[in-house]
């Protein structure tokens, strides 16, 4: 089965231009990566969701792999370069980057991104661990106006809700290709929040009715591992 790996990095601020450069410098090395079947590079926002105003100091990479290195809260560096490879491991080293990794194993799965199907067929099981949720989507333009509107009601409602555990807005494109990672306690917190809060059950009608995305794909993740120095104290610790 495919795993899916969210790692984000943070730059010193003194590091910002490095920061950014890395969105190109990165493409050959993951291009070339035999074990990544599929990856993005991603900018993120200043808020835990959607968030037109981008972070310079912190960006993200996610990927797809079917050949994943021993899991790494033991030795996170090793795991790290092994899998990203000596050139991405040495410039993060270099520029001070603090970085985190998440580990997630597909539980649901639909929609696309970029024409592709990345995770088919999954029927993985829901325990009582962290659960993780991907929801990324292509913006129309001619809808981009009215989806950002709701954008604002939707974090305040996603920042108070029981369970949340972590957060972040990443994106391909500003204003246009968003998507939210979150991790929640468990999978009553996260439906808790889906389901149940009035706020959020419009914007998703609104969806629908409006058309507001020309591609979508939403995913549901068993957190297997959560490591890195960026992510301690932030979630807990998986064994």
């Amino acid at each position: 089965m495919s795993t899916a790996v969210l790692t984000l990095s943070r730059y010193p601020a003194r590091h910002i231009v490095t920061a950014f450069h890395s969105m190109a410098l990165f493409r050959p090395s993951l291009a070339m990566n035999k074990a990544i079947s599929f990856h993005k590079l991603v900018g993120t926002g200043r808020n835990g969701t959607f968030d037109k105003n981008p972070d310079w100091r912190q960006y993200g990479i996610f990927s797809v792999s079917e050949q994943l290195p021993d899991s790494p809260p033991a030795a996170y560096e090793a795991w790290r370069k092994a899998y990203y490879g000596s050139f991405i491991h040495r410039y993060w080293n270099w520029a001070g980057a603090e970085t985190g990794s998440f580990i997630l194993e597909p539980i649901l799965s639909h929609g696309q991104w970029d024409g592709q199907t990345l995770f088919p067929d999954v029927k993985g099981k829901e325990d009582e661990g962290p659960v993780a949720v991907l929801t990324r989507a292509t913006i129309r333009l001619s809808r981009a106006r009215e989806f950002w509107s709701s954008v604002p009601a939707i974090r305040q409602q996603m920042d108070l809700a029981p369970g949340l555990l972590f957060s972040v807005g990443i994106g391909e494109m500003p204003y246009l290709r968003q998507a939210t990672f979150s991790v929640w306690k468990n999978g009553d917190a996260m439906r808790s929040f889906a389901y149940r809060m009035q706020e959020h059950r419009d914007v998703i009608q609104r969806t629908r009715a409006r058309n507001w995305y020309s591609e979508e794909m939403f995913t549901r993740f068993r957190v297997l591992h959560a490591a890195g120095p960026l992510l301690k104290g932030k979630i807990p610790a998986t064994p």
